[in-house]
This record gives structure tokens, C-alpha cells and sequence, in this order.
């Protein structure tokens, strides 16, 4: 309710003793409920609780600071447990049972894909704050993680440039984010003159944990007298054996570097790290970013979750620009209203923790910098390479030949997710 009704209900309520038998209904609609889907359980939880712990120390703030519109925020947390089809269902009940006005969730990408349909069909919100491949674009999806060019393409170009790396292997875990990752890495490579037989791709499943084999081969292709790496899209609790076999097999960062996409601080709390100082991470945030804001930040999260031994990463610095985006677009737009929120969003700027403000595009992508980071003995990153300015994710791929030409712009007149610049026309939605 307005807060010019709320007021003229007031004076009605003292000029005429009007009963307040209603007040607790009435109560009842002075929440906002936002959801919160992510995976509590299952093989991605040890990246995910994180990103619910952060959603509700959000919420927890913002409610202090009187909520948004006159409301209180509400958290509505669910466990889609690790199961891709049943974000799916969870999402459907956000939606429809507990009338959320903005989902913040996901991790991989095949997650997000399973619940993609049910936004646009509800039109419902979705926050999403991890790296992906690309190749998409829905009007009902807000990605705050890094695109590829926002993460993958530099890391490439610093262990070329810095490295002087020559031969690439190319290692994850078997679904959509490395596939598609990795096929638009090949296609760069290629275009940087490297050869078919310098470039090993691998999969493995979800929670795969005998690696002896894999780094085997891993150092017998490192063994060719050519400047070997690995590049790594593993996800989930598959990293805590890889690194330990790594470690086990002697492979040292000064021998074969690894470059991780999804390995944070968080992933690292299990591992014992000494043997892996000197591999490397591609974010857009570490908590080794030495500014006043993020070291509030660090401040807040140790005392809300009452742990100095719990640590940030940049899924959760995804998720403070997300939501904090989110909050400016519904004051912006006088509502929650998922439609007049969604065009509010677009060209919203929030200051990021690494340094500057992040903006919305019209591709529902954000700008971001780009950090890379050597691991260090205590689990933290030392940052040896940032980009001078912020980059603005790239939601199709310049280098697969069916996206180059495509573009994203969910601004009317355009509206569209995938508008093909040579033909002028737009293809729909812009799934892929």
C-alpha cells in the first residue's frame, strides 16, 4: 500500500474511531517477498549456501534501512538440492505460491536453463550472479556473473601474453557452461593461430573424484616442450580432488598453470593450498580487492554470519550488485510490477566492490572488471592483472559463427534478444 493511503487511512481511523480489525491482512501485504534458489544440498552446495547466506544478510540490511517502497523484505528460501529439474518446479512455486517480485538464484548454467522457460512464461525476475557461457539472452533474466568476455577471453589472453603459454587444455565438467565455453575458446585460439593438436578438451560428470588418470594425461600433453595450461571449467566439489590430485602428481603452477572460471575463495576453504600457490583464478572480484568498500563489506559479512574464518567471493559480489540494482529500479519505478521494473533496470548503476560502478545494459548484462588472480597459501588470490576500465559483457559470441552477427537490446522499439544486424531481423526470445 502508497504510504498517501496508509496516511489518509490514519486520519480516517482517529477522525472516526474506525476498528483496525483488518491490520494483520493489512500487514500481511506490506511485505515484499523476493526468492532465493539455490542449491543447500548436492554437489553444488558448497559453492551455493553461500549465495543464500549473502541474499539474507542483504535483505537483513535493507530492511533496516526501512525496506523498499515503505515495504519489508520477506526471503523466501528454497533447496532445488542439485537437481536440475526441480529448480524448474521451485521456480514455478516462487512464482505462482509465494508471489516473489524478484528471484536472485542458479549456479550453472543448466540450472538457469531449466528455470528460463518458467520466467518467461510467468513473467517473473531472475537475478543470476555467475560466469557463463553466453549465447543468451531473455528479457526476463538479468546476468550479473561475467560473460566470456568478461572472464574467459582475458584469462586466455594473460596466460599468452604473460605465460607465453603455446598449448591449452581445455578441462571441465561435462554440460552446457564448458561445452559452449570451451568451444568459443577453441574458435579464439584458432584465431590466434593455434593448432588443432595444441588444444585438448576434456569432460568429466557432475562430483567426479578419481583424477588420477586425467592429470596424467594432463602432464604427458604438458610434455611436448611447448608452454602448457589448463583451463578449467570444472565445477562444483569435482575441484577439491582435482587440485589435491594436481598437488599429489607434482604438477606446480610454474610447470602447467591452471586457470580456473570457477574456483573462488570459497571452493579453497577445503583444500590445504600450499601446493597450489601460484594457480590462477579469472573473476571480476576477490576479496583481496584492497578498497574501503569492499573491506566494509568483509566487515559485514563476518559479523552477520558471526565466522572471521568465512570468506567472499565474486558470485556473492554479483549478488550485492544485483540486488542492490534491483532495489534502485523498483523506487525508480514506483512498483514492483515485474514489467515497469524490468525496463527500470536497464541503464540502473550501482558501485561494484572491485572498484567503480557497474551498469545495466540493454543486453541485461553488466559492466565489469576483470581480475586475475594467483592463489595463495592462505586460500586468498594476490591480483596481478586488472583491466584499466570496466567491460561490457558480450552476450553473443563475436567468434561462433551463428552469434557474431547477433545482438541484444531489450529497449523498445527493439525488444529483442537475438536481432541479427545483416538481416535485420529478430529471432525471438533469444534462447539458445
Amino acid at each position: 500500500m502508497k504510504t498517501g493511503m496508509k496516511q489518509a487511512l490514519a486520519a480516517l481511523a482517529v477522525a472516526g474511531g474506525l476498528a483496525l480489525a483488518g491490520a494483520p491482512a493489512e500487514a500481511q501485504q506490506d511485505v515484499i517477498k523476493v526468492g532465493v534458489l539455490h542449491s543447500l544440498s548436492g554437489t553444488m552446495a558448497i559453492s551455493e549456501t553461500t549465495l543464500k547466506d549473502v541474499m539474507l544478510m542483504l535483505i537483513e540490511e535493507q530492511n533496516k534501512k526501512g525496506g523498499v517502497l515503505g515495504k519489508k523484505l520477506q526471503a523466501v528460501v528454497v533447496d532445488p538440492a542439485s537437481n536440475w529439474p526441480l529448480f524448474a518446479e521451485k521456480a514455478r512455486e516462487l512464482l505462482t505460491k509465494d508471489k516473489v517480485a524478484a528471484t536472485f538464484g542458479c549456479w550453472t548454467s543448466v540450472s538457469r536453463k531449466s528455470v528460463l522457460p518458467v520466467f518467461e512464461e510467468l513473467n517473473g525476475i531472475l537475478f543470476y550472479p555467475v560466469q557463463y557461457e553466453g549465447e543468451e539472452s531473455s528479457r526476463n533474466i538479468f546476468y550479473t556473473g561475467a560473460a566470456p568476455n568478461q572472464q574467459a577471453i582475458p584469462a586466455v589472453d594473460y596466460l599468452m601474453q604473460n605465460e607465453g603459454v603455446q598449448r591449452w587444455v581445455l578441462e571441465g565438467t561435462d554440460y552446457v557452461y564448458p561445452r559452449t565455453t570451451n568451444k568459443i575458446l577453441e574458435a579464439y585460439l584458432k584465431s590466434k593461430g593455434v593448432k588443432d593438436e595444441d588444444i585438448s578438451v576434456n569432460y568429466t560428470p557432475f562430483g567426479h573424484s578419481d583424477w588420477q588418470t586425467r592429470v596424467a594425461a594432463i602432464k604427458k600433453f604438458g610434455s611436448a616442450g611447448k608452454k602448457t595450461a589448463v583451463v578449467s571449467t570444472i565445477n562444483g566439489d569435482a575441484n577439491v580432488p582435482f587440485y589435491k590430485e594436481l598437488a599429489n602428481q607434482g604438477v606446480k603452477a610454474t610447470d602447467i598453470p591452471v586457470v580456473a572460471f570457477s574456483v573462488g575463495e570459497e571452493e579453497l576453504a577445503g583444500i590445504d593450498t600450499k601446493p597450489l600457490v601460484g594457480h590462477l583464478a579469472a573473476w571480476n572480484y576477490f576479496q583481496s580487492v584492497d578498497n574501503a568498500a569492499n573491506k566494509d563489506f568483509i566487515a559485514k559479512w563476518k559479523a552477520f554470519t558471526r565466522n572471521d574464518r568465512r570468506v567472499t567471493n565474486d558470485p556473492m559480489e554479483a549478488h550485492v550488485i544485483g540486488f542492490q540494482m534491483w532495489v534502485k529500479a523498483v523506487e525508480k519505478a514506483g512498483t514492483t510490477d515485474p514489467d515497469k521494473v524490468i525496463d527500470a533496470l536497464v541503464g540502473v548503476s550501482v558501485p561494484n566492490l572491485s572498484g567503480g560502478y557497474s551498469t545495466m545494459m540493454p543486453n541485461h548484462h553488466i559492466t565489469k572488471p576483470v581480475l586475475i588472480g594467483e592463489v595463495q597459501e592462505n586460500g586468498q588470490f594476490n591480483i596481478v592483472s586488472q583491466t584499466p576500465g570496466l567491460v561490457v559483457g558480450d552476450e553473443w559470441s563475436d567468434y561462433l559463427e551463428g552469434s557474431k552477427d547477433l545482438i541484444s537490446d531489450w529497449r523498445a522499439p527493439l525488444s529483442c534478444g537475438n536481432f541479427n544486424v545483416k538481416t535485420g531481423k529478430c529471432g525471438g526470445q533469444g534462447k539458445s
